[in-house]
């Protein structure tokens, strides 16, 4: 079998993290729920060549590979819990398509602190959004990877993938604890676009929240969904004009004076060879 030492690590690493099993650590009137995908996710960082080199360079990119197939099964699981809870769905629906504007708030939090520690136009890519795939696509059409924009949304993209599912779970397990908000409303919340960011929020809910388990994985998932569709036209129509406005207006109380104009990524000169096959 093809990658038989990868699969068996990651066998292990499920297997371990499953017997762990869900912790609950009581803080204050509510608690904090660890996931097993929490366990397995640090774990199976502890295993890229960087650390202990249990896996190789190879296997990491077939990793990652494999990721979205996961994913897919994943989703299709939740598909078939939308089903028996579409009723509740539908009757929430304005409250679904409503807080889709709520992913509009990364740009009302970060553009104001990323420059007032001294980013300049990294911000509006760092900010605009949570960052994930079709974001990164957007930044990198309208102003290059290579340009500032570039460089902030790629950061925030890896921040996300290292630790995003780790701060989601968390996060999910906080709000549940100390805000006064319904475990839908929270499960609608963490449809961000993510599967795995989703999943993680999901499960510390559903933790906390058992008898409402297959309910909560519905609202999530069919966000996480509404999210796909209309984050990326979110973000064309309104995140983007905005997070070009709000830069300026900060920029502008912090140092007194108009930021640089955005720099449209210039084409790369062709090399002799390229030039070359062009003319082939």
């Amino acid at each position: 079998m093809k990658n038989l030492r990868l699969h068996i690590t990651v066998l292990i690493l499920v297997v371990i993290a499953e017997r762990i099993g869900n912790i609950a650590i009581t803080v204050g009137v509510g608690k904090i729920v660890l996931l097993p995908m929490m366990y397995a996710l640090l774990m199976g960082i502890l295993t890229a060549p960087r650390f202990t080199k249990i896996s190789t360079d190879k296997e990491v990119k077939v990793a990652s590979s494999l990721l979205g197939v996961t994913l897919m099964l994943l989703m299709a699981k939740y598909g078939t819990l939308v089903g028996p809870s579409l009723p509740k769905i539908l009757a929430a629906s304005p409250a679904l398509i409503l807080q889709e504007f709520g992913n509009l708030g990364t740009i009302l939090l970060g553009i104001p602190v990323a420059v007032f520690i001294g980013l300049k136009r990294e911000t509006i890519g760092a900010a605009h959004s949570i960052a994930r795939e079709p974001n990164v696509a957007l930044i990198g059409e309208r102003y290059g990877l290579d340009s500032a924009e570039g460089r902030g949304v790629m950061g925030v993209y890896i921040c996300g993938t290292v630790i995003g599912t780790i701060f989601f779970g968390l996060m999910a397990s906080l709000a549940a604890a100390y805000l006064p908000f319904h475990p839908y409303a929270l499960a609608m919340a963490a449809g961000v676009g993510s599967a795995s960011m989703m999943t993680a929020a999901v499960g510390s809910l559903s933790a906390m929240y058992p008898q409402m388990a297959d309910q909560l994985a519905a609202f999530g998932a069919a966000s996480n969904m509404l999210s796909g569709l209309d984050g990326l036209y979110m973000s064309i129509w309104l995140a983007l004009p905005f997070s070009e406005w709000l830069y300026r207006k900060v920029y502008r109380l912090k140092y007194g004076t108009d930021p640089e104009p955005a720099k449209k990524e210039e084409p790369r000169a062709l090399t002799k060879g390229e030039k070359q096959n062009e003319n082939e």
